[in-house]
């Protein structure tokens, strides 16, 4: 199993696996439709990147390994299958690289890729393999290989291919209903994370902020909360404050207190993230001072609050595209923008939209305009009826427009005479818009056409 065929492998969770895989020695190549950010890295690896998917792409493999995303009807799943090669999803590989090892698995419904990311930053001095689902601005990848057992890595609960897993040590953030194409309904997500912590070998840390999450640890015995509301948690953040940009909060563990730390990213939901971060950094040695110090450098992972252009006119780019995370990162955002802001928002996937239509309600509070695109559709075709009317009437904000091209977004971008913020949040193609009107700002001040 020297040569091994990535279908998808454009993807951020695809594409670190095969960088892990090359960097262990294997022959990797894949394809996909479309180039992006982590093509040229793939590229510099001696990876091969084909753009479209052929059959003849996979004669001369031994492996190939496809994105969740991928139908059978792909010539090179059909290919494959005619030839005998074996075909494995993501999460399948990712077990059988993660299991041998100390693996940290982080999971839950939203703030996987920071968790992940931070936890990643904080264990660099100790050499592990992370496998993230963003870019680390640390080590300018979403993947490293490291010299030592311990293994990062997210588990993903979207098509249930975290149940692959048997970590070391889970970290669960929150669990609530999405992707329910795939689930069905809530009930069916919670069996699915009932089963991934009994597959956990060792220590369990959920957030006890989240009612869903206590729901599933009781009786169990290898389990830390952790939270800022629950003042019974293991490791609890309290005196939190906002001064100049930064997040102060102190940090208790088992009850005493192990000290105070600073983020840089705003919101209590990153407050949240950061506190199984330390605790786990504390367990594999690293110093309270050095803790302080990766945490404050940390501004998180690409296209999580990732700020793009920052003067009279702020340009950010945020992945938020489910109701509780569009929340959470204006709830943040309202913490250091002191401006006018106004969120840009593309809906992802027709399904989303439509199961978690009543959840849009209020999720745009805080800002002062809303501006919806058309939804991000991920290859699905509108069997729902959505529509953009029906999701301005459940947001309910009193300034909420629809705009259907990225030319009157610049227009609008462009037309703004005061200071202002522009939030661009979605899990679709709205952060190649976000960058290319940031850099247009930055060539040309704040007019970008």
């Amino acid at each position: 199993m020297n040569k091994i065929y990535f279908i998808g492998i454009n993807g951020i969770g695809m594409s670190g696996l095969a960088k892990i895989m090359k960097l262990k020695g294997y022959e990797v190549s894949g394809a996909d439709l479309s180039r992006n950010y982590v093509t040229e890295e793939l590229e510099s690896l001696g990876i091969t990147v084909y753009n479209s998917h052929l059959a003849e792409n996979v004669c001369d493999v031994n492996l190939v390994v496809a994105s969740s995303a991928i139908k059978q009807d792909n010539p090179e799943i059909k290919k494959a299958q005619e030839l005998g090669i074996k075909i494995i999803k993501r999460g399948e590989l990712l077990s059988l690289l993660m299991n041998k090892e100390k693996g940290i698995a982080v999971a839950g419904t939203h703030g996987k890729t920071t968790t992940s990311s931070m936890l990643g930053s904080l264990l660099l001095d100790i050499d592990p393999t992370i496998v993230v689902g963003g870019i680390l601005p640390e080590i300018g990848s979403n993947a490293r290989c490291g010299k030592i057992e311990v293994f990062i890595a997210e588990a993903d609960e979207s098509d249930n291919s975290f149940l692959h897993l048997t970590p070391e040590t889970a970290i669960i953030t929150n669990i609530e209903a999405d992707h329910l194409e795939n689930h069905g309904s809530l009930e069916n997500i919670k069996k699915s994370f009932k089963q991934f912590m009994d597959q956990t070998k060792g220590e369990i840390l959920v957030c006890g902020d989240c009612f869903e999450t206590l729901e599933l640890i009781k009786n169990r015995k290898n389990v830390k909360t952790y939270g800022i509301n629950k003042l019974d948690a293991n490791i609890m953040a309290t005196d939190i404050r906002v001064e100049n940009g930064r997040t102060k909060f102190k940090v208790t563990i088992e009850g005493k207190v192990f000290g105070e730390f600073e983020i840089s990213i705003p919101g209590n939901h990153n407050i949240q993230n950061a506190l199984p971060v330390i605790y786990l950094a504390k367990k594999y040695g690293i110093s309270k001072t050095r803790i302080s110090e990766k945490l404050l450098k940390f501004k998180g992972a690409k296209r999580r609050y990732d700020i793009l252009h920052s003067d009279k006119i702020r340009i950010i780019d945020d992945y938020a595209h489910h109701p509780t995370e569009i929340k959470a990162t204006i709830q943040g955002a309202k913490t250091i923008e002191k401006n006018k802001t106004i969120a840009i928002f593309q809906p992802h996937r027709y399904s989303r939209v439509n199961f978690l239509l009543n959840d849009f309600k209020g999720s745009f509070e805080g800002v002062d305009e809303v501006i919806l695109m058309p939804v991000y559709s991920a290859g699905e075709k509108n069997e729902f009826g959505v529509t953009l009317e029906k999701l301005k009437e459940k947001i309910g904000h009193k300034h909420c427009i629809i705009v259907e091209k990225n030319e009157d977004i610049e227009k609008i971008v462009a037309g703004e005479k005061e200071s202002a913020t522009f939030l661009f949040m979605g899990a679709g193609n709205i952060s190649s818009l976000a960058h290319m009107i940031a850099e247009n700002i930055g060539r040309t001040g704040n007019e970008v056409i």
